[in-house]
């Protein structure tokens, strides 16, 4: 499970995103956790390693 998060921003259109909002209340999920488990899917998909993978810095140090 991962422990550190970071924000994603989708645009999309107002109709299907009420649409899935209400899809996954129907499931007692929520979208955030709906949209980790596809990102998650299609990187194993693609046979992405993504736990092993060095994540950069935000703010890496001046040099």
């Amino acid at each position: 499970m991962e422990t550190k998060t970071a924000r994603f921003t989708v645009l999309l259109d107002p109709r299907k995103k009420k649409a899935f909002e209400q899809l996954c209340a129907s499931q007692d999920l929520t979208p955030s956790q709906v949209v980790r488990q596809l990102i998650r899917n299609y990187l194993e998909q693609h046979d992405v390693d993504f736990l092993n993978q060095d994540v950069p810095e935000k703010n890496p140090p001046n040099r």
